[in-house]
């Protein structure tokens, strides 16, 4: 496979960002969700309001991931406020790493985990935090090969249906252990 590059979303890219980030949603999770849960999810979580907000939030990043001009996957990164949750000054939040089906095993997932890595040393955060569907196994495998454990757990609500995340932790700096 050609080099994956990596590249900020900006406003312009909104066409694109909100494209990647459906298909690869649907994908994702229709087999196990109600379609009526999943429209709903998908006509807000991925509107042009919702979007152009997010990207003109200074403490939100997206980041495409490219096969030449193809967009195969994209990242959402928080800090401060933007945080869904902890809303930690010294933390960085993994809001979304996805890929489109067709790449899944390429490591496409492992470029965008790595910008990650680049963006919390930049910004010289303590740990990063996430939270992932408890019934994604797929992803759950992949951040704990990566370093991240469970620590709490959140609901995250998709249309009417309330389902309970796995929050996940990674320290970046030896202080931060203890405090899992």
């Amino acid at each position: 496979m050609e080099t994956i590059d990596i590249q900020k979303v900006t406003l312009p890219d909104i066409g694109q960002l909100q494209q990647i980030g459906r298909q690869t949603f649907v994908q994702a999770f229709s087999a196990g969700n109600d379609e009526e849960n999943l429209k709903k999810y998908l006509a807000e979580g991925f509107s042009t309001e919702k979007l152009t907000a997010e990207l003109r939030n200074p403490d939100s990043e997206f980041y495409f991931a490219l096969l030449g001009q193809q967009v195969i996957g994209y990242l959402k990164l928080n800090v401060g406020k933007a945080q869904t949750e902890l809303k930690d000054d010294k933390a960085l939040e993994i809001e979304r790493i996805y890929v489109l089906q067709e790449f899944y095993g390429k490591k496409v997932g492992q470029v965008l985990y790595e910008k990650v890595l680049e963006v919390a040393k930049a910004r010289n955060v303590d740990y990063v935090w996430l939270g992932v569907w408890e019934e994604n196994q797929r992803a759950i495998n992949f951040y704990q090969k990566n370093g991240f454990v469970a620590f709490d757990k959140h609901i995250f609500k998709l249309g009417n249906e309330e389902q309970t995340d796995i929050m996940m932790k990674l320290p970046l700096k030896a202080n931060q252990e203890n405090k899992l």
